[in-house]
This record gives C-alpha cells, sequence and structure tokens, in this order.
C-alpha cells in the first residue's frame, strides 16, 4: 500500500498545522498534551487512508469487459439520454464512492481517448439525480477500436478537487491510472445500449477487480 501523490501537499500541511497545534497546547494546556496528541494522531490517520494507492492488477485484460475505474457502490443502472458527446441514448452505470473508499479512478477499458472536457458547476450531494449534469464533473470518451465508453468523474458535497490525468488522442491501458477525486464521490460509465451489465444496485464494486459489463462484439 502506497499514498497516492495527490496527498502529499495536503497531508504535509496537516502535519505542520498539527505540529503547531500541539507545540500550542504543551505551552498553554500541558495537562491535555496526551489526549491532544492522540485526537491529532487519530485526524491524520484519518485523512491518510483518503489518500491510500492500493496496487490493483486486472486479472483478466480484455478490452471487451468494463472493469470499475473506482472503489464504491453502484447506485444507478438506467437507459438514459447523452446530450455531450453520443446525442443518443446509453446505458449508465453511476458508482458512488464514499469518504471510506479507495479515490484513485481507473480506465475500465484500453483505447484512444477520444474526447476530454472539463465542466465548472454545481456541488450537489453526489446521489442527486442532477449531479450528473449539474456538479463540477469531468467527461472522458476512450475508444477501445470498436466500442466508445463514456466515463464523468463527478463531484458532490464534500468532494471539490477531481484531478483528471489523461490527455485527448493518448492511448492508454486498461486499468491504468486515469484521475483522482478527493474525499469520495461519483463516477459515471456510460455504455452501449446492446452492452450486458455484470452487477446491479446496491452492489460493492473495486476498481480494476469488478468487471461491471461486457461490450457487444
Amino acid at each position: 500500500m502506497t499514498i497516492h501523490r495527490e496527498g502529499y501537499r495536503i497531508l504535509g500541511g496537516l502535519f505542520g498545522a498539527l505540529a503547531v497545534i500541539l507545540l500550542l497546547v504543551d505551552w498553554l494546556a500541558p495537562a491535555i498534551l496526551l489526549f491532544a496528541g492522540i485526537v491529532s494522531l487519530l485526524i491524520f490517520l484519518l485523512i491518510l487512508q483518503f489518500f491510500r494507492h492500493p496496487k490493483r492488477v486486472i486479472p483478466h485484460p480484455d478490452d471487451r469487459l468494463v472493469y470499475a475505474p473506482a472503489d464504491g457502490k453502484v447506485v444507478v443502472i438506467e437507459e438514459v439520454d447523452e446530450p455531450e458527446y453520443f446525442n443518443d441514448k446509453r446505458l449508465q452505470v453511476s458508482i458512488f464512492m464514499s469518504p471510506l473508499n479507495v479515490h484513485v479512478n481507473r480506465n475500465p477499458i484500453g483505447g484512444v481517448v477520444r474526447y476530454i472536457a472539463y465542466h465548472a458547476g454545481k456541488y450537489l450531494v453526489a446521489w442527486h439525480p442532477k449531479s450528473s449534469t449539474e456538479n463540477e464533473r469531468t467527461t472522458v470518451v476512450i475508444d477501445n477500436g470498436k466500442r466508445e465508453v463514456l466515463l464523468r468523474q463527478i463531484a458532490g458535497a464534500l468532494a471539490k478537487r477531481i484531478k483528471n490525468y489523461l490527455k485527448e488522442g493518448e492511448t492508454v491501458t486498461q486499468g491504468s491510472e486515469m484521475g483522482f477525486i478527493s474525499f469520495g464521490s461519483r463516477v459515471d460509465v456510460l455504455l452501449p445500449l446492446d452492452t450486458e451489465v455484470k452487477v446491479k444496485i446496491g452492489d460493492v464494486v473495486k476498481g480494476n477487480l469488478t468487471v461491471i459489463a461486457q461490450l457487444a462484439v
């Protein structure tokens, strides 16, 4: 288990702030120094776990298989209109990332990045029906040579820090790192209508380990 690079600055700043607080406590109220130290350690460990970065190797690489791009719970499986890129109907599978989940986002298929766009927006709670189109978000489309899959990283009420590392035109491998959303939120996956969904609402999935769908040939 390693710490994701997105956490270095935040964890460094938090460590410094907590150290200053403990020095002040030692000076002004030394009797509660032990208690303050325990609380500070718990706070640091809580924030630390937000940035854990477990190594995940895809068990069966296959670009017809769509692996979960994030850890979390499946909260939406439905047919929707997609107006940004496809301008037609797609099958949407949404994964809600709680603050306790790993926050790394991974490419569910390999291929060429055909489209990427950042959209400023609101910070509605991630399970709100309008969060997919009104919240701050980044949209990515990956083409595996036969089918295109759209991914949408969505900020929520707490997650106001979306990072995406992809560039339009680059070729990505299945399971490689796509981005990061600090403190949880949601990732939408929009698939062709003839895709076979392998999960159901309420399922807990893990990035790079859980197959959420299989694309038609």
